[in-house]
């Protein structure tokens, strides 16, 4: 059995363990620097934005950050973006689909709102070679139900690219957060690619049932098993074994939350191989099934 990465410098021997050519990591953040910092200003003041309530251990420049994933040996990451309000969704696609493509390994994101353009921008973002749509409906405050974004879970379910939905309601609950949000869009669009962010904590269970209901739902793991995470939204070790099935069946893929974690990168890592799942499962879940899903060398 692989055993986990007690610091960040450990993280490359642990992939190579697996036999593995890096990380492929699905939830990971880059945003414009002043709408970084907010972010980060708004977890100081204790509220989990992002679903870190601090202090943010990588509260470094894009530079910094880069080169950190790059050491870590992440070879794939988007630079996930979020529309918290109507307008700002096309400049902040502009702006992750710049940085892929002059940040080897960042894979082209976007992201959108329920407004006016949407399906035309989400249709551009697409033609401009976006690979991972990310929506957040907690900081948003929109149903995923919206009747702006029916046609826009169509176009995304027809392109088959896969979008990062943070639909469960920790760790901070809200009138439109919840699985069943997300099951009322699958019943309309079956064949929508979408990553339940965080196994859809708090709940894990609803989120296991989606996956069994529709094929193409996968889980990300940002924060989970983190000690920080267990505080509030422990995983009921009763669903591991579904989730070990899951993980094999490629339907589970590896997210950190990176940068803003109140821990080192590492320690999602290890938490992971603490489960004691198998080195098969970490393997699929820290590679192969993000390759897999997005088509990576």
């Amino acid at each position: 059995m692989t055993t986990g990465a007690a610091g960040d410098a450990d993280v490359p021997a642990f992939w190579r363990a697996l036999g593995l050519p890096g990380l492929a990591d699905l939830h990971v953040h880059f945003l414009p620097p002043r709408l970084m910092h907010r972010v980060w200003g708004h977890v100081d003041e204790g509220a989990p934005v992002v679903g870190s309530r601090g202090p943010i251990v990588y509260r470094w420049s894009d530079e910094e950050r880069v080169e950190h994933l790059r050491t870590l040996g992440v070879r794939a990451y988007p630079a996930m973006a979020w529309a918290h309000r109507e307008g700002v969704a096309p400049d902040l696609n502009a702006w992750t689909m710049d940085f892929a493509r002059r940040t080897p390994g960042c894979l082209p994101s976007a992201t959108f709102y329920p407004e006016p353009g949407v399906n035309r921008y989400t249709r551009s973002a697409l033609a401009d070679g976006a690979m991972v749509f990310r929506v957040h409906f907690q900081v948003g405050g929109f149903p995923a139900t919206h009747s702006l974004l029916d046609a826009v879970w169509g176009v995304l379910a027809e392109a088959g690219v896969p979008v990062i939905v943070h639909i469960g309601s920790g760790a901070l609950p809200a009138g439109h957060t919840g699985v069943e949000q997300l099951a009322a869009v699958l019943r309309r669009h079956p064949r929508l690619v979408a990553v339940i962010a965080r196994l859809g904590a708090p709940e894990y269970a609803k989120a296991l049932d989606l996956t069994d209901a529709y094929e193409r739902v996968f889980l990300d793991t940002s924060l989970a098993f983190t000690r920080f995470f267990e505080q509030f939204a422990p995983y009921p070790r009763a669903l591991l074994p579904r989730l070990r099935e899951l993980g094999l069946a490629g339907r589970v893929v590896f997210g950190s939350d990176f940068p803003n974690l109140p821990h080192v990168y590492a320690h999602q890592l290890d938490a992971l191989a603490r489960l004691d799942l198998g080195d098969a499962w970490l393997a699929a879940v820290c590679w192969h099934n993000a390759a897999a899903l997005l088509g990576l060398r």
